[in-house]
């Protein structure tokens, strides 16, 4: 659905002040790790959002290690500009299957739960092997299925009741519905990739209470696009919809459930 790739508006605050450190920073600071080796050269991050992983790599690599960040949503990047006001980082809008950078530049290209918005998987992963040097690496991750993702889930499915006729499905539909790895581990081997590796990686979800897990995701993501063509009345309802769901098996107060994810590794 065109919907899907629409960030605008109040979404890419609410995004980042809920979502972030909610269930992008555990991973960030996991790709982070996978890179300490790099102690120069180039890295590009591509569906770089709000920007959760570029700052976790500006704080993690050296100096030395040049980082630019593009996103195809310009809001999105403004406001990922906004909370690192440094020379540190490069920021260019840049759509992931036409990238705007010469054969072998980077050492690294990394993408955070961004491939699922891809609309040309093949194009954009031959657009990655492209941009890498020879035995340069990608990482990219993706959700696994959205039972594996508990706050996601109870989400979904509290807000599915509240409008059976047409539920707001956008969380199982794209960040959640890749979750099948092999069909993406065959396009980048088609794409120039000579191998990849795949790990499972289970972390905690946190958050300061339901309210904040329900804003998150009724708000802060392309969901809320789906929720508001219900009417006026919608967000508010499904918002507070969500916040009983998740009160009603986490607790009101400080909540913790499960996410769950795939990080591929590609060498060129």
């Amino acid at each position: 659905m065109e919907t899907d790739q629409v960030f605008r508006g109040s979404i890419p605050a609410l995004y980042d002040r809920y979502l972030g450190p909610m269930i992008f920073a555990p991973y960030a600071h996991d790709l982070a790790a996978r890179l300490a080796d790099l102690q120069h050269g180039r890295v590009l991050e591509t569906a770089a959002g709000t920007g959760v992983v570029t700052r976790t790599l500006a704080a993690a690599l050296p100096q030395d290690v040049e980082i630019v960040a593009t996103d195809l949503n310009q809001p999105m990047l403004d406001h990922a500009a906004s909370q690192l006001p440094s020379g540190r980082v490069s920021w260019r809008q840049a759509d992931a299957h036409m990238l705007p950078f010469p054969d072998s530049m980077f050492d690294v290209v990394v993408c955070q739960f961004g491939a699922m918005f891809f609309s040309d998987k093949p194009r954009a992963f031959a657009e990655a092997a492209r941009v890498l040097k020879p035995g340069g690496r990608f990482l990219l991750s993706v959700w696994d299925r959205i039972e594996e993702n508990e706050f996601a889930d109870v989400v979904v499915k509290a807000v599915a009741a509240l409008y059976p006729h047409d539920p707001p499905m956008f969380l199982a539909r794209t960040p959640h519905g890749h979750s099948d790895t092999g069909p993406l581990e065959a396009q980048l081997r088609n794409a120039g990739f000579g191998t990849t590796s795949v790990e499972n990686l289970t972390r905690e979800s946190t958050a300061l209470d339901a309210l904040s897990v329900a804003i998150g995701y009724c708000q802060g993501t392309p969901m809320r696009n789906e929720i508001e063509a219900q009417g006026a009345e919608a967000l508010a309802a499904a918002t507070q919809v969500a916040t009983e769901a998740i009160a009603a098996r986490y607790g009101s107060g400080p909540v913790t459930g499960r996410i769950r994810a795939y990080v591929i590794t590609a060498t060129r």
